[in-house]
């Protein structure tokens, strides 16, 4: 871990590597690996701690640097692993309780310490990611044995499945051969090619003899804790569970009943994979960070509430970019992931309209809102944006590209300084997002989410709509066309198609062919008739955060767009006629 501070720390019959990073004087942090892994797993999350806490890691007895119980046999037990947790603790932060953060069997062992009285009054808070407690899989396997329904029975069968390697890892000698031999060798391909894990100082050259040890974490817990749970394994400090939905090892039913044993409970989300440290440290440092700071701030009685709105667990902390959010569903978008506790960047080339789109947002829940100004049309000016957020703000973590223009009128009467107007804005808008912060969030490597905000006339042909139909049909094409392309960087990409909507886009389109006084008159018109028949852009805003969660390709909102969709599928020729209807403007 660089720049980390070494000791070694006498806990038994083992000595424990331990490396520190950060102030001594702030508050401890201290983070526990899984199997087979080592410390360095957290390099990465350490790192971005490190400013503002004191941040502790150490190698498990039998992994990296640590040395290993002589017999391995009996040597692994919680009992023993708390041993060592309470040696490291009273090394590092002594006379003040720290903050604990467990991933895999880092989870398992540390379940252990904040449900037992032996550690209590040593934590003070417990993140928990990927490592259920024992004790509450135990009891969550006999409750669904003692009442089989389908749907328990399918639970029990599935997490099953799930734990196949638990069953290779309890027969004797073949892990250690294995380990020891090819899949030793094999493993950091198998991480970066299943898990996507970045290649770098993860994972160590002790892998091959830390994993064929660590085995015996399983053969000495696992048959005695699941036969006989502890029933009083209540946890005793606020706990925050990051659950990635992703996970190869672990069903998210497994915390269905958590809150019996942990009351304090602050649940998170991601889709993400089992190795959560390796490929998203930066969210993980921020939720990290958000509950530490809560916890410090002296509400140690209760957990941490996360931000009123849908989705919260799954969108706090993170970065969120929109563009054209000064008003209508920009501003309804951008205001919905501030309720889901998102940090938010609200651009429009009204500088005005997006400060108090910013504002608004910081009212609403989001722990940092900014305004920035950018025309999306004018490629150096996206180019500058794009740089300032990254250096500012960080890699933004979803992207709204929603600014857009409306046209109207005949093709014949649509000259070439309306088309490049609408393209522009409209098709290279989303073209300069997609590019510049797209490029960003796979760079980084880990994951992201783009929603291109096209039109139901993207599918729906009008003699009314030459112009702005061709643009959101081309946002459509490119937006299936990444989502094929970044599927295998974790991005996802979305095209949201409104339909009608009430916002400031009637009133404000242009209409090709007449003068005027009769674009305003029409103008007003269509505000009128938009603002009669039209959704509000709040219905939009909640379909785009569900289109995230849920990844979703296409997202046609209204009736009229769904319809509308399912005709271009099942009667084309229909929505050709309807597209010679002249419209009553």
């Amino acid at each position: 871990m660089a720049g980390a501070r070494e000791r070694r720390v006498r806990a038994g019959e083992v000595e424990l590597c331990v490396a520190e990073l950060g102030d001594p004087e702030r508050p401890t942090v201290v983070l526990v690996h899984g199997y087979p892994d080592s410390k360095e797993v957290w390099s990465e999350v350490a790192g971005h701690l490190a400013g503002r806490f004191h941040v502790v890691a150490y190698d498990v007895r039998g992994h990296g640097r640590s040395t290993a119980p002589r017999p391995l046999r009996g040597g692994f037990t919680l009992e023993k692993l708390m041993d060592d947790f309470l040696a490291v603790v009273d090394a590092v932060s002594p006379g003040r309780p720290v903050h604990l953060v467990g991933h895999d069997w880092g989870s398992v062992q540390s379940w252990e310490f904040v449900t037992s009285a032996r550690a209590q009054g040593r934590i003070a808070s417990f993140t928990s990611m990927s490592g259920p407690s024992l004790d509450h899989f135990g009891h969550w396997i006999a409750r669904r044995l003692k009442r089989p329904t389908p749907r328990r029975a399918g639970q029990l069968l599935g997490q099953g499945v799930k734990s196949w390697y638990v069953y290779a890892l309890h027969t004797p000698v073949l892990p250690e051969l294995a380990w020891r031999g090819p899949l030793g060798k094999r493993w950091p391909a198998i991480l970066r090619r299943l898990e996507k894990v970045p290649a770098g100082d993860y994972p160590t050259a002790s892998l091959p003899s830390d994993a064929a040890r660590g085995a015996w974490l399983y053969r000495d817990n696992i048959r005695p804790r699941l036969r006989h749970p502890r029933p009083d394994a209540h946890a005793h400090v606020p706990v925050q569970l990051v659950t990635p939905l992703g996970d190869a090892y672990l069903s998210e039913r497994l915390y269905d009943d958590l809150e019996q044993w942990a009351p304090r409970l602050t649940r998170r989300t991601l889709p993400a994979g089992h190795w959560v440290p390796r490929t998203r440290p930066d969210l993980l440092a921020t939720w990290i960070t958000e509950f530490v700071t809560a916890v410090e701030s002296g509400r140690q009685g209760v957990a941490p509430r996360l931000a009123p709105g849908r989705y919260a667990e799954r969108f706090g902390g993170q970065l969120v970019l929109v563009t054209g959010a000064g008003s209508g569903i920009g501003r309804a978008t951008a205001l919905a992931f501030a309720e889901a506790g998102a940090r938010v960047v609200c651009v429009d080339r009204d500088g005005g309209t997006a400060a108090d789109t910013a504002g608004r947002c910081r009212a609403a829940g989001a722990p940092e809102a900014w305004a920035e100004t950018a025309d999306v049309g004018d490629e150096q000016a996206m180019e500058k944006l794009a740089e300032k957020v990254a250096t500012a703000y960080g890699v933004v973590d979803v992207l709204v590209n929603n600014a857009g223009i409306g046209l109207s009128g005949p093709f014949l009467d649509t000259t070439p300084e309306d088309w490049r107007r609408v393209l522009d804005v409209n098709l290279w808008g989303v073209i300069h997002g997609c590019r510049l912060f797209g490029r960003q969030m796979a760079e980084r490597g880990q994951g992201g989410h783009i929603v291109n905000t096209a039109s139901a006339a993207a599918y729906q042909p009008s003699r009314a709509l030459p112009a702005y139909a061709t643009s959101k049909a081309a946002v459509l094409m490119l937006s299936e066309c990444l989502r094929a392309e970044l599927a295998g960087r974790g991005i996802g990409v979305t095209a949201v198609c409104p339909g009608l909507v009430d916002t400031g886009i009637t009133s404000a389109a242009r209409f090709t062919g007449v003068d005027a006084e009769e674009e305003k008159r029409r103008q007003r018109r269509a505000a009128r008739l938009y603002g009669l028949r039209a959704c509000p852009p709040e219905k939009v805003a909640a379909a785009v955060l569900e289109a995230v969660v849920r990844n979703r390709a296409v997202v046609p909102v209204t009736p009229g767009a769904r319809g509308a969709r399912l005709l271009s599928r099942l009667s084309p020729g229909a929505l050709r006629a309807l597209a010679r209807v002249k419209p009553p403007l």
